[in-house]
């Protein structure tokens, strides 16, 4: 790598940032959005599609970085929701994605600061897959992010990345560009006429808003109180995973990762719960 294609990639990565897609109206997203205990201000991009921009930078005073902040919002948002999360971030060295979906392993794409792709090619095949995208046209435009290319930067990959999602809906309000300062995105998204601020909330105000926007979905046979096989069944899971993923998360104090480890408990007792008050037979 030259030392002026380096130079070019760090002026393109900037300070850390970062953007959260959700595959939902605000309606939807916002009582999900309070797990995540931090202030975010939250606003349309597009038809059917939601974005969160974060106001602190835990990045910026933890020992995490913030792909990994990001992968674990993007874990927890996605649990239990039926609509997916798209997390987007960029620091000085490296720009990414990572699309999180229900209880499906995450799967991200990296490129170093000067664009050099850093990722494997299979993860944008299942990028393509779980949005629904085009299996050729999109997908042949995808992979062209994994190729070599001299003229496109950190910031030109997460562009085009999102002029492919352009065709599944996605239109974020201008300004709110990946690769631009936190603040300015901040400054952009609260101008904004339909922006809702999300405010940091305590763990029962948290689990009770996240029942109420499962209780809406589509999700109905596996809500814990339907009394179905799938709901004891996933009410186990939830528990034996939720315990590990919450202690991993507090040990890294890791905010989204804790945020969905309780979740996951918080739904499994109660499915417990449900399951050990059921009158029988």
């Amino acid at each position: 790598m030259s030392m002026e294609k380096s130079q070019v990639g760090r002026r393109a990565g900037a300070g850390p940032g970062a953007l959260l897609l959700c595959r939902a109206e605000a309606g939807s997203v916002a009582p999900a959005a309070q797990l995540l205990r931090e202030r975010m201000l939250l606003t349309g991009a597009g038809e059917g599609w939601s974005v969160l921009v974060p106001e602190g930078k835990p990045w910026l005073h933890g020992d995490e970085p913030v792909d990994r902040v990001l992968t674990g919002w993007a874990a927890a948002l996605a649990v239990g929701a039926p609509w997916l999360v798209l997390a987007l971030w960029w620091d000085a060295d490296r720009a990414g994605y990572t699309l999180a979906s229900g209880f499906r392993r995450p799967v991200g794409y990296v490129w170093l600061a000067d664009g050099t792709p850093a990722g494997e090619d299979e993860a944008m095949r299942t990028f393509a897959a779980r949005l629904g995208l085009d299996p050729v046209l999109d997908l042949e435009s995808l992979d062209a992010l994994t190729k070599p290319d001299p003229e496109a930067d950190a910031r030109t990959r997460l562009r085009g990345l999102l002029a492919v999602l352009t065709r599944a809906g996605v239109a974020l309000p201008t300004g709110l560009t990946p690769g631009e300062p936190a603040d300015r995105l901040r400054e952009i998204a609260r101008i904004r006429p339909d922006a809702r601020q999300i405010e940091r909330s305590g763990w029962r105000e948290v689990v009770r808003t996240e029942f109420e926007a499962v209780d809406h979905s589509r999700l109905g046979p596996l809500l814990p109180w339907s009394g179905t096989p799938a709901a004891r069944a996933l009410s186990l899971t939830q528990l034996t995973t939720g315990l590990p993923l919450t202690a991993w998360g507090l040990r890294r104090r890791s905010a989204g990762w804790t945020a969905a480890g309780v979740l996951l408990l918080a739904h499994g007792a109660l499915g417990a719960v449900c399951e050990l008050t059921r009158p029988r037979d």
